[in-house]
């Protein structure tokens, strides 16, 4: 049973790849309140660098605003005795004694294609998956280390610190990689241990990347001279949360792992379950599944989904084009499309860039003699239900690859909210998709950090049934009354 041990609160830095927020939890005996205290952009910069214009992130500016959030966290709270740190995961700083050499590079930005053919000639995307265990995604951090190396800023670089571990740093002064975010990296193995060997077989430096810290350890206490900046307690202290959001995200998921698939969806759709050890094989491979390691040591068994970056996007575009685009109307209109539309593939590597959503998404069906979507209703329509259709597909093979018997599929994060969504991934999958909670990431994170400060006890499934008692799921049951077509695994249930 979850109790209070000590009184106090805890705030949450949630770094997303599109904004970022500082949220302070109060909890106690059967209570859970989330607040949000600041919310703020988080726009990438593109920079000339001599031979392209590349694109990287305002890290300066996030910690920035992040600072500005914990000093308001201070103001409102009679006691904030711990704050966490979680971001998107797979990118990194370059620094030398200490000092940040540079913007740190965007995962979207181009340059990763050279690290992808350098690391697969020295070993096969095969090889490579039965060594850690990860999924092809073609900005994973071994091939950007792979890019970083061709161009030769791994010879004036003496560490690299992950994004929130870069944060960490930043409050603290002290250094780590914390294990959840680690590994996302393809440079561990599928034991958690780094893989020196093939570090040193891809020449890159096996000592790059601090000792691996552990959820839920201490990191350490706010500087000083941070601490009288942001008019905290220098008693503050940092923990190494699930740093890497959807570890953060999944933590928190009101669920029985034994009968239940997860869809985190934000800018990203990370579609799994959560299993007690990696399922490393071949059809795993094909099927391009990740085993990544979430909260408590569970794996977050997984394929990535393109996500709500599709509809981001695309509303971008409009506004672009002069169109004042509202979500809530526009998804409205896509309700009431009712022309079929062939589905498209939410995993082509041509919607992974910035710029203009819609126009790709026409081309794509153009180019294979398709029907493409005309009206913003119809483009918005489309895009949710290959949405669906991806989920759809991604919880049936979880299901399979790992032999569990899903029953009902949890949906959290911002996707959440979106009702045509979940409930078209209902339809689909002639399952139940229960729904929230919409902040799932940064409950995640101060659930961890809570615990870890004393203020509450239990292991996952505790901290899970708080949430579920505080932050009870919609549920949208299926408009049809079988599974579809090859749910196998599924129909079981």
């Amino acid at each position: 049973m979850t109790t209070r041990i000590r009184s106090g609160q805890v705030a949450a830095i949630d770094l997303g790849a599109t904004s970022g927020r500082v949220m302070v939890a109060d909890i106690g005996p059967g209570r859970l309140e989330l607040e949000q205290v600041a919310r703020f952009a988080n726009d990438p910069v593109q920079i000339w660098d001599g031979r392209r214009t590349a694109l990287h992130w305002d890290l300066p500016g996030l910690y920035n605003s992040a600072c500005a959030g914990l000093a308001e966290a201070g103001r409102q709270c009679d006691n904030l005795v711990g704050v966490g740190v979680d971001s998107w995961a797979v990118d990194y700083a370059m620094l030398r004694e200490g000092r940040l050499l540079g913007l740190p590079h965007h995962y979207r930005d181009e340059r990763t294609a050279v690290g992808v053919d350098a690391v697969h000639e020295q070993l096969s995307p095969v090889d490579l998956y039965l060594r850690n265990g990860l999924q092809f995604l073609p900005f994973t951090t071994i091939y950007q280390l792979a890019a970083e190396k061709a161009s030769g800023l791994l010879d004036v670089a003496d560490s690299a610190l992950l994004i929130p571990d870069l944060i960490g740093y930043w409050l603290t002064g002290e250094r780590g990689t914390e294990r959840t975010n680690a590994s996302t990296t393809g440079l561990l193995r599928t034991d958690g241990r780094w893989d020196t060997a093939m570090l040193e077989q891809l020449g890159l430096p096996a000592d790059l990347f601090p000792d691996i810290v552990e959820t839920g350890s201490t990191l350490g206490p706010l500087l000083p001279a941070v601490a009288e900046h942001l008019g905290l307690s220098p008693a503050t202290t940092v923990t190494s949360v699930a740093s890497h959001d959807t570890a953060a995200a999944v933590a928190a998921i009101p669920m029985d792992p034994e009968s239940a698939a997860y869809i985190s969806c934000g800018t990203w759709g990370l579609v799994g379950v959560e299993l007690p050890a990696p399922v490393v094989s071949r059809a795993g491979w094909k099927a391009n599944f990740t085993n990544e390691v979430g909260a408590d040591g569970r794996i977050r068994f997984l394929h990535n989904v393109m996500g709500l970056w599709l509809l981001s996007e695309t509303l971008r575009q409009y506004e672009r084009d002069g169109y004042r685009a509202d979500l809530a109307e526009l998804l409205a209109q896509a309700a009431e499309v009712t022309t079929p539309f062939d589905v498209f593939d939410t995993d082509d590597q041509t919607f992974l860039a910035p710029g203009d959503m819609p126009a790709r998404i026409r081309s794509w069906y153009d180019e294979r003699g398709l029907r493409p979507p005309e009206t913003r209703a119809e483009t918005v329509r489309v895009i949710v239900e290959s949405l669906a259709a991806a989920f759809a597909d991604g919880v049936r093979q979880a299901a399979e690859l790992s032999d569990t018997p899903v029953q009902r599929v949890h949906m959290v994060g911002g996707g959440s909210q979106n009702r045509l969504l979940c409930q078209l991934t209902a339809d689909r999958l002639g399952l139940p998709v229960l729904a929230g909670p919409v902040e799932a990431t940064a409950l995640g994170n101060v659930l961890i950090s809570a615990r870890a400060h004393g203020l509450i006890e239990g292991d996952l499934q505790a901290m899970r049934t708080l949430v579920a008692a505080q932050f009870p799921p919609h549920v949208f049951h299926p408009r049809t009354s079988r599974t579809m077509a090859g749910d196998a695994v599924l129909a079981s249930t």
